[in-house]
């Protein structure tokens, strides 16, 4: 991983104000593939999957590639975060799945302590069968708020709710929504929000203009308080704000533009908060919109 940083940029523990890193392949091995790939793209923070992003299998890990992968992220500073299966719909009215979705978020969270995970990244589903929005929550409660319970660890990571695009009958797409999820839950302490640049565009938050981007953030605070932004999906959007479509670009080459990632690493509330990127690319993609935040970042 890259050790040149602008000392501007660091704190006191020579960490960056907001380290940036990128969502890292694992298929293979969690170290010998992940880290690799996070040190070819000078990546500072991680994320992966622990499971297929597509099923419901609940893989067991690699002992060996989990502490390789856990020492190697403590020794560098870099933090870890899980993302959760797609599959996983807390709001959903299909008994299996919802049955299903909670052995997913439990082994995602399980998986999350043991390889060193921050946080666990898990979308806020949307309410299905034509139930109400309220049907839905009352549901996410009965099944999530058990889940929160059983993190007891002190190295347990914390559930941060990541909001969609706006589609469909989505629970959670625009700052405010996550008022009432968070309210169904207790506002329970291991509770936060991961921030996608590109949902929150997409839903309907202009990020642009001189202050789009800190008008956004300070809407996130006002709904769910502070400290608990817990990681940020820097993504930019193939479609224009309001769109509704979950179309991720590469930072600068979409609606969004660069400026907004700048003011976005400005803002009190985004203060020692990582940044991911999930955008196009590969390898090559990736390292690029890594270097290109890293440049915005020293202002």
């Amino acid at each position: 991983m890259s050790t040149q940083r602008s000392r501007t940029t660091r704190g006191a523990s020579g960490v960056p104000r907001n380290p940036i890193g990128s969502h890292v392949p694992v298929a293979g091995g969690l170290h010998s593939v992940g880290m690799v790939y996070a040190r070819d793209i000078e990546a500072e923070a991680v994320q992966v999957f622990v499971a297929n992003p597509r099923g419901w299998a609940t893989p067991a890990g690699n002992p060996r590639q989990d502490e390789a992968f856990r020492a190697a992220c403590a020794a560098q500073s870099v933090p870890v975060y899980v993302h959760a299966p797609y599959l996983i719909n807390f709001g959903s009215h299909t008994e299996a799945t919802a049955e299903l979705s909670v052995e997913s978020l439990r082994h995602s969270l399980r998986r999350g302590r043991e390889i060193g995970a921050l946080g666990v990244v898990v979308h806020t589903g949307s309410a299905t069968g034509g139930r109400t929005r309220a049907v839905a929550l009352k549901q996410v409660r009965e099944l999530v708020l058990p889940l929160l319970e059983e993190l007891t660890h002190d190295d347990d990571p914390r559930l941060l709710l990541e909001s969609t695009a706006g589609q469909g009958a989505s629970l959670c797409s625009r700052t405010w929504d996550f008022g009432p999820y968070f309210e169904a839950l207790d506002a329970h302490p291991m509770l936060g929000v991961c921030l996608d640049t590109c949902h929150v565009f997409a839903a309907g938050h202009d990020l642009t203009g001189p202050d789009g981007m800190h008008r956004t953030l300070d809407l996130l605070v006002d709904t769910v308080g502070e400290g608990r932004l817990g990681l940020i999906h820097a993504n930019d959007s193939q479609d224009v704000v309001g769109a509704r479509r979950d179309r991720h670009a590469n930072i600068g080459s979409g609606h969004i533009g660069e400026a907004p990632f700048r003011a976005l690493m400005s803002h009190p509330a985004t203060a020692g908060v990582p940044l991911i990127i999930e955008t196009p690319g590969r390898k090559e993609g990736h390292a690029a919109d890594v270097e290109r935040l890293k440049k915005l970042r020293h202002g």
